[in-house]
């Protein structure tokens, strides 16, 4: 399918011309762009945005090169050609001049089109990387005669596009792409009509669309490109806000939700004489916040972000409180069973003395049970009901459903979360829980259509977990620290890393792990659980079921454990090999300790050998415990696509905006998005029309706006 964009023409048919018909493409080279690059149509071409710029502003004479390998451009001619024999096939030599000296161009393929068209003692201008070995020479380079390259459109900023091997072994090199680009602009005489109003070109001082992408493909300078990148990126940005924040206001009009006006006994009652204890000032402000939504008659949607162990729980408990008091039922869905199994354990705990039924339904629930949770949903008679993906069941039906609790929502699909809207007639308030910190920036984008609130403080009396990295040959140490732990009675985690790639490797380094610590820690004395991804469930839940009671003092695990077991008692936490792990998961499994009164400790154990990248992961763990600032380097490190998994890549797809690197970019998009809807909801007015115009032409597309929670 064609790439959607947010570019049109005035006469739209020319740029959705299939890209077999631009001259000097044809039949077989248009496969391979459909194959390599999506590209199908002329609009999908110009929509290729280079990925980088060389200055080719300058030339170079052979005495002045430098042995730093840089990209360089020389005026000279070809004097001599020559195959020489190497130790895998042959090589193909030209001995290039110009009046100050001499270099070596040299081809390992293409050697017969080569020698059949170079031209000798004739001028060129050669473009390449140089190498130095008793000489320089040029592997490879960019060739064309000085009489064409006079003639031709000057590039001066040259720009290299994105490519694949296919391509490039084809004959569809960069210079390729550029002359195709060449001969769309020249040839079809594309004029681009502009996609934003005068008003805002006035304002923030926009080149035309046309002069922003004549200058992306061909720049004069680096002033004209600069105006046309921050041209392309503003509007790419503009009208993704401009469709989250028109979702936003048109779910608050048209969804309606259950007002829920009261504050009664059940949330008066657990608040005044249960609440085990004091909130935060964060806390009370979230639930103030939510408050708000479902006292309104539209339906709430809120992102709540908070830090492992920052109390949202809590705050998800005393919401669920309110529907209760409305005469409404509340459901709390987590992605896993022993996720599922913690929060249920926690509220009916809560629940104690309050005269609330709270039930767990799991993949894994018998029949009988499983039918008598089902007839006192639908009679009401069950409050609250906690669970997994099993929720979701067509059987399970509701008596009256106001509120859903959705935990990490990035591990459900779309259609998973929507089957939660249809259980009752009016879609429940929706409360969306994670403990995965977003960046500001990402979550702007990401859930621009959401309302977001943020615990940004820990529960008083919780200490920072003390971090520290230490190398594969401080082992003995690190074994004698765990002794002096466990003496203190405290309990000690040692987390393997575990990549469905490599399981079999990874099952091996588990078991010679554990090998290595029950030797060091033998029984009776110490008692070890093991837990791992090869394990049947009842063996696994077994074991943790032993050391959540204090039954054995270390679990060997993989990451298994990230999400879902909760022992104050632990104080200690050792991630082998963590260099192999990301942030966030650093992040997840350092909250497993560091629940209770007592310091707790988070070691990183690695090999010597760490690649820079690493190196930063491994120091931004020591260095802070706060889950918004490690978010922000984990954006930078991997990039907003890798940061929500693979079930959201193709949502922040971007053409041509970086959303951490154009940050400023983002904010006054929204600026922009927001002020232009407060004064026209409907962009009716005059003066908006090109940006209506603009809007339903991206709305008649699957864009990424129809898959944002």
């Amino acid at each position: 399918m064609p790439r959607n964009s947010i570019f049109a023409t005035m006469n739209p048919t020319i740029l959705q011309t299939p890209i077999d018909y631009l001259k000097g493409v044809g039949p077989s080279r248009a496969d391979l762009l459909r194959t390599e690059l999506g590209i199908h149509t002329y609009q999908d071409l110009i929509n290729l945005f280079p990925n980088r710029y060389i200055d080719k502003t300058q030339y170079y004479k052979i005495n002045q090169l430098q042995r730093s390998a840089a990209e360089v451009q020389v005026i000279g001619t070809v004097v001599s050609l020559e195959m020489v024999g190497q130790k895998r096939g042959k090589r193909l030599v030209a001995k290039f001049i110009d009046d100050t000296g001499q270099l070596e161009l040299v081809w390992f393929r293409g050697h017969k089109w080569v020698k059949e068209n170079i031209k000798l003692h004739t001028p060129y201008v050669i473009f390449g990387k140089t190498n130095y070995y008793n000489g320089f020479s040029m592997p490879h380079p960019e060739m064309e005669l000085v009489a064409t390259h006079e003639k031709s459109l000057k590039i001066a900023m040259q720009p290299i596009y994105p490519s694949t091997e296919k391509l490039s072994n084809r004959g569809i090199t960069n210079k390729a792409i550029s002359k195709m680009m060449q001969q769309l602009f020249i040839d079809t005489q594309v004029r681009l009509y502009d996609t934003l109003s005068a008003e805002i070109r006035s304002e923030l001082k926009l080149i035309s669309k046309s002069e922003a992408m004549l200058n992306i493909h061909f720049p004069k300078n680096q002033e004209l490109l600069a105006k046309a990148k921050f041209r392309l990126k503003f509007e790419e940005l503009f009208y993704i806000q401009l469709q989250l924040i028109t979702k936003k206001l048109s779910r608050k009009q048209k969804i309606k939700g259950y007002p829920f006006t009261l504050v009664g006994d059940y949330f008066t009652t657990f608040y005044n004489h249960h609440l085990p204890f004091a909130l935060t000032n964060a806390q009370k402000r979230v639930i103030k916040e939510i408050r708000k939504d479902i006292g309104s008659s539209a339906q709430m949607n809120r992102l709540l972000q908070g830090d492992v162990g920052s109390g949202k729980t809590i705050v998800g408990f005393m919401s669920m409180l309110l529907a209760l008091d409305n005469g409404f039922q509340a459901c709390l869905m987590a992605p896993t069973a022993i996720l599922a199994n913690q929060h249920y354990q926690g509220i009916l705990e809560l629940t104690e003395g309050l005269d609330i039924q709270v039930e767990l339904l799991m993949g894994s629930t018998k029949a009988k049970k499983r039918r008598s949770i089902h007839e006192a949903l639908e009679d009401g008679s069950l409050h609250i009901l906690i669970g997994t993906h099993a929720l979701l069941e067509d059987k399970v039906k509701f008596h009256n459903l106001g509120l859903a609790i959705i935990d990490e929502q990035h591990r459900f699909g779309v259609a998973q979360r929507a089957k939660l809207w249809r259980k009752n007639k009016y879609p429940p308030h929706i409360l969306v829980m994670t403990a995965t910190p977003i960046p500001r920036t990402l979550a702007m984008s990401l859930y621009g259509d959401l309302d977001i609130s943020v615990i940004d403080e820990l529960p008083p009396g919780r200490k920072a977990i003390k971090t520290v990295h230490r190398y594969d040959s401080n082992r003995l140490k690190v074994f004698r620290f765990i002794t002096d732990e466990i003496k203190k009675g405290r309990q000690i985690y040692i987390v393997y890393p575990l990549i469905k790639e490599s399981e079999a490797m990874d099952y091996k380094d588990l078991m010679d792990g554990y090998e290595s610590i029950a030797r060091s820690f033998p029984p009776p004395d110490y008692q070890i659980s093991i837990v791992h991804g090869q394990m049947k469930a009842a063996d696994k839940d077994y074991e943790m079921e032993r050391f959540v009671k204090g039954e054995t003092q270390i679990m060997v695990a993989t990451t298994v454990i990230e999400v879902g077991v909760n022992v104050p008692n632990a104080s200690v936490m050792i991630i082998e090999s963590a260099e192999r792990f990301g942030l966030s998961q650093l992040h997840q499994l350092r909250g497993r300790v560091g629940r209770g009164a007592e310091q707790s400790f988070c070691i990183l154990m690695t090999g010597h050998k760490l690649s820079s990248d690493s190196t930063t992961r491994l120091e931004t763990m020591v260095r802070t415990n706060d889950g918004f600032d490690i978010a922000e380097v984990d954006l930078k490190l991997r990039g907003p696509g890798d940061i929500m998994g693979t079930q959201q890549s193709g949502v922040l797809n971007l053409k041509i905006a970086d959303i951490v690197r154009d940050n400023d970019i983002l904010q006054t998009a929204r600026f922009y998005a927001t002020k232009i809807l407060n004064e026209d909801p409907t962009l009716q007015l005059e003066k908006n029309k090109v940006l209506l115009f603009t809007y339903q032409q991206l709305a008649k597309h699957k864009n990424i706006w129809n898959y944002i929670s």
